[in-house]
């Protein structure tokens, strides 16, 4: 086995080895001896790092040292060196040199350079190594998209700076967050969910969030709205007023669930509440959630890749497919297209939560503020919903409030309307003796979780490109994907590089 002094009389490793030694010498030092350990922590974390960075030197100026020699014999021989272009590079230059910014800091990588006449050279070291494009390392570009991910990019670059010292900058960190998410969409339609057994529910569930975004980053509509608004104040927004500045980001969610049957009280109390000591039955519970975003994309190409994850999952289309949203009309459209084409029957459910808001606002045109018997007669109004009567709530309602002015019963109409028009998706007692979920807790979670925990924090405005790397990073990193997505990306980025000719398939499983 060759030494790693490589027979060149210079040990390579020298630098990292008296450092250590003084790191050592400092340990041991008797005015070190009395430090309390925050401080030894520091002492060691700062040292421990340029160690690292003195090691990895060492090992790349080793390989540096032995690629040279390695290229003089070739060069000796009359070898040549080719590229994707096909053209054989014969001159062979030394000593070519590119700076590293790696999570223990910047290194020096040295290698050889073979050379033609009017093309560019070919460095095989950076494909043995798999540099990047550019000078920040892979680990520190993961570091980064992990960190930017998690808060904001002022908050990542701090962290990055406490543990790896000054080795990005505040746009190189936008940079780097929007190459780490280019292979998500790729990634995502290579996966290979496992299969599961018929009697097992699929379901989908879409939902939409804005986010404020910079005005060229505004789709046309929005833009042009933004540019004819004219407010009433000049400090802030009446009512009934949009200041039109977001856009909206889509997300998609699917998931298995074992059905779970229920009655009407297990999921809403009867007017009075519940007696007794019998527990209400638990609903059906989500597994394998799967999620998808995007805010550049429309939303019914969110909703094709939804269903592509759905198919995956289900290819022959045997397992009953459930679909929960809220109700809003263009959704309902695009889903029921999407399934048509797709030739895959669908049971649309609309979220119970959304409907029973509904019935609430419509509490507050019938009782005064406070009353105690608000709560049971909304409850009594849930509970035949649950049952399937829709048609008797809507004659309720309706009763009700004939003898309200008009102003006073716009709530109302607008839940006769809106149950009117939904009845054929608000079949509970269906969903409930089948054991479906009834409400959209998952994409709802998902979007205050993927959408509003980051993308919405106070007084962010969003470029197009940023956005849409931080939530499809987000998604990743929410269905637990993200180490499989990042060994993906290093694949497909080394062959993007490095433009090597043995591409294999990547196979991947959920």
């Amino acid at each position: 086995m060759e030494s790693y002094v490589a027979g060149a009389g210079v040990d390579a490793f020298a630098a990292a080895r008296n450092t250590f030694n003084y790191l050592l010498g400092q340990l041991v030092d008797p005015s070190t001896l009395d430090l309390p350990h925050d401080l030894l922590e520091e002492l060691l974390a700062e040292q421990g790092r340029e160690l690292m960075r003195l090691l990895l030197q060492a090992h790349l100026d080793l390989r540096a040292e032995r690629e040279q020699r390695a290229a003089e014999r070739l060069r000796g021989i009359g070898a040549a060196v080719s590229g994707p272009d096909g053209v054989a590079r014969r001159r062979l230059e030394v000593g070519h040199h590119r700076l590293l910014a790696t999570v223990f800091g910047t290194v020096t990588v040295t290698r050889c350079a073979w050379r033609a006449r009017g093309t560019t050279n070919r460095y095989p070291a950076d494909a043995a190594l798999s540099l990047p494009a550019g000078r920040h390392s892979h680990g520190l570009a993961r570091l980064a998209a992990v960190e930017a991910v998690r808060g904001s990019f002022d908050d990542a670059q701090d962290a990055i700076t406490a543990r790896c010292g000054n080795v990005v900058g505040k746009r190189q960190l936008l940079q780097l967050v929007r190459a780490a998410a280019v292979d998500i969409d790729a990634f995502n339609a290579c996966l290979m969910p496992v299969p599961r057994t018929a009697e097992e529910v699929l379901v989908i569930s879409t939902d939409g969030k804005g986010i404020v975004m910079r005005p060229e980053a505004l789709r046309p509509a929005t833009a042009k709205a933004a540019a004819r608004a004219g407010h009433t104040f000049r400090t802030r927004l009446a009512a009934g007023e949009k200041s039109a500045r977001k856009r909206m980001a889509t997300l998609g969610a699917v998931y298995d669930t074992v059905p779970a049957p229920r009655r009407p009280h297990d999921v809403i109390a009867v007017p009075g509440g519940r007696r007794g000591h019998r527990p209400p039955r638990p609903g059906p519970v989500a597994r394998r959630k799967w999620l998808c975003g995007s805010v550049i994309a429309e939303p019914d190409q969110v909703i094709s890749q939804v269903f592509d994850h759905a198919e995956a999952r289900d290819p022959t289309h045997a397992r009953t497919w459930i679909v929960l949203i809220d109700g809003a009309q263009h959704q309902l459209d695009l889903i029921r297209a999407e399934a048509a084409r797709r030739k895959v029957t669908i049971h649309i459910v609309i979220d119970f939560i959304h409907v029973l808001e509904k019935i609430w606002a419509c509490a507050w045109d019938l009782h005064k503020p406070a009353d105690p018997a608000t709560e049971d007669w909304v409850a009594t109004c849930a509970l035949a919903l649950l049952a399937g009567h829709t048609g008797q709530v809507v004659a309720a309602l309706d009763a009700q409030a004939a003898a309200l002015a008009p102003h006073r019963r716009r709530q109302i109409d607008t839940a006769i309307r809106y149950l009117t028009g939904h009845a054929a998706f608000l079949r509970y007692d269906q969903a409930l003796a089948a054991g479906w979920p009834i409400a959209t807790g998952v994409i709802e979670g998902a979007v205050r979780h993927i959408v509003a925990d980051r993308l919405d924090i106070g007084g962010a405005r969003w470029g197009l490109a940023g956005a849409e790397a931080v939530l499809k990073l987000r998604t990743v990193v929410a269905n637990g994907d993200f180490p499989s997505y990042w060994r993906f990306h290093l694949h497909r980025e080394h062959h993007r590089v490095h433009h090597t000719h043995d591409q294999a398939e990547c196979y991947l499983t959920a």
